[in-house]
This record gives C-alpha cells, structure tokens and sequence, in this order.
C-alpha cells in the first residue's frame, strides 16, 4: 500500500523504515526538511508540504499522523480536512485523549473523512520488535488499512499461545487490535499507559529499597550492601516478575549501576492523568495507577533513586529525555 507519515521523530521514522521494509510505499513529511530528507534516502518519498504530500497519495488515501497530543494534532487534522476527499482515511497514532477523537471524527464524518484512532506502543525499539497497536475507529476503513497494521505489529513471533484461549482468529495474536469504535483504541492505550505508570512505580521503588538496604541507619548485621545490577540481572531468569520493562531496567543498571545520569525529576505524558479521570468517571478504585501519577508529581520537587530509576526506563524504552524543573531538556 501506499500511505502518509506525517511526523518523522522517534516513532513516526522507525515505522516509516518498518513499512518501507516489509515493501509499502510512504510519502514522508515533516516541518524539518533534513529529517524527510533522511528518510528519504532510506526509500521514502519526500513532500515539502502537506498539499504535496496529498497530491502524492492514490485515492482513497491514508494519512498516518506521528505527532505530538494536543494543538499540534488539532492543527494539522484540520489542514488535512480541507485537502482530502470523501472516503480518505487520517489515522492519529500518537497519545490523543480519546474524547478529542470522538469530536474530531464527527466533525471529519461530515466531508466524508474517515478518522482512526490507533494507540501505538514500541518506543524506540519498534523498528525491530514491532508495535502493540491498538485500534479505534469504523470498521470498513480498519480493514482496509490492515495491511499496514499487520507489517508494523510484531505478528506472532515466538510467543507461545495463551493457555486455554478460544478466540484463537483473533488479530491480537498477531499485535494488533480493532477495540471497537472511535475512540477506543486510544482508551485502551491510556489505560495501557497508566498501568505502565504503575509497574515502573513498583520496579523504582523496590530497587530503591535494595539499595536503602546499605543505610548505616540500620543496626549492624541487618545491613547489605546489594549489588542492583545484578538483582535486576537474576529477575530476569525465571522470576514471575520477569517483563520487557525489566529487561530495560537490568540494561539501565548495567550501564551505570548508580544512575549518575539522572537526576529523578520525572515528567508524565497526559495517559496517566487522563486514566485516573476515567477511574472518577466510572467510580472504579484505582490506587496503584493514582498512587504512581502523585509520585511523579512530587519527584519534580525532590528526587530519589527509585525516581532515578523510572526516568532512566523511560529513556530506555521511548527515548524520552530527562527535563529539568523548567521543564528544559
């Protein structure tokens, strides 16, 4: 197939090379022209604007959108909005709040647009493991689209089926989700990325108690002075606690087992606010995931090493650069 990418950063190029790779055609655009022209040496085809870049596009189109949330997505779907005709598909893979695709896709439903929203996981490292897509939005065009969704969600690999699963024609097997109607597919990536709050909350906070362990406030023959790379390192050999996100973590210890790097001032996306919000709204109990989102708000007035520890998987993970209390790079 062919299809736009607009938005050539961390994710939007490494999924643009994956789609490239498994033999799709992407019109790249980006406002920095080095990038489009990198990727465009990589066997892109580049578009200096976005009425280029759907002047490049067969009918009906698909336009992948790799942006930033917020005014940068709203901008540009509204631009789109003008340019394409009934029966082109705009699909936000970015971390949009789930509300904003439901206005969206009907203000878009009255030319004749189709909208998806599609909840994109892989980070940096999805070029070679592929993307956990999950996918919001009508039914025709998602079929439509599936080609792209296939070559860019890992597929089966060497997972091995799930005890006792019955649905068994399922696509999640392969990677990738059609949850329901628009909207749905980033709700389920915020939830996605609230319990990811939650699971890094309890790996920062149980390393930082290991290495608390050496504290000369303890009485002697209760004191160890562990090594955490190598606790991280033994978790990942059989330990029911095993996870990618400890395999980022292990990687992190070994490369500086005291995380000098870092200074624990840990940022937070929107996901995890707007997973709690949806918690209040349907009055479910959800102290872990709130408990996690507070710690990141308080890590920006004084830090520990188990906040060390969750901006060092963040950049493991997704590339994300520490921001100081400015909020500067």
């Amino acid at each position: 197939m062919k299809i736009a990418m607009i938005g050539l950063g961390k994710m939007g190029a490494n999924m643009s090379r994956r789609l490239i790779k498994h033999g799709h055609e992407v019109v790249a655009y980006d406002l920095n022209p080095d990038s489009v022209a990198q990727l465009v040496g990589e066997g892109a085809i580049g578009a200096a604007s976005l009425q280029e870049l759907v002047q490049l596009l067969p009918t009906p189109r698909a336009v992948w959108l790799m942006v930033p949330a917020g005014e940068i997505v709203e901008k540009s779907i509204t631009k789109l909005g003008t340019l394409l005709s009934p029966g082109d598909a705009i699909i936000d893979g970015g971390n949009s709040y789930y509300k904003d695709d439901v206005r969206r896709a009907a203000q878009l439903k009255a030319q004749g647009i189709n909208y998806l929203d599609v909840g994109t996981s892989g980070g940096t490292w999805g070029m070679e493991r592929g993307y956990s897509l999950m996918i919001g939005g009508e039914l025709e065009p998602v079929q439509r689209l599936e080609p792209i969704f296939a070559a860019l969600a890992p597929g089966r690999g060497d997972i091995p089926a799930t005890l006792n699963r019955r649905n068994s024609n399922s696509t999640a097997e392969q990677g990738y989700l059609h949850c329901g109607p628009v909207g749905a597919g980033h709700f389920v990536k915020m939830i996605h990325n609230g319990i990811e709050y939650g699971l890094m909350q309890a790996y920062a906070e149980g390393f930082d108690i290991l290495r608390g362990a050496a504290s000369e406030a303890l009485a002697d023959g209760y004191r160890y002075d562990f090594k955490v790379d190598d606790i991280a390192e033994v978790w990942r050999r059989g330990s029911v606690i095993g996870s990618w996100l400890l395999d980022l973590t292990a990687q992190a210890l070994a490369e500086d087992p005291e995380l000098s790097r870092y200074s624990g001032y840990v940022t937070d996306s929107g996901e995890g606010r707007w997973t709690v919000q949806a918690a209040v709204e349907e009055a479910v109990s959800a102290e872990v995931l709130t408990a996690a989102l507070f710690a990141r708000f308080r890590s920006r007035q004084k830090h520990t090493f188990g906040e060390k520890m969750l901006s060092a998987m963040r950049q493991q993970f997704g590339g994300h650069l520490e921001a100081t209390k400015e909020g500067q790079v």
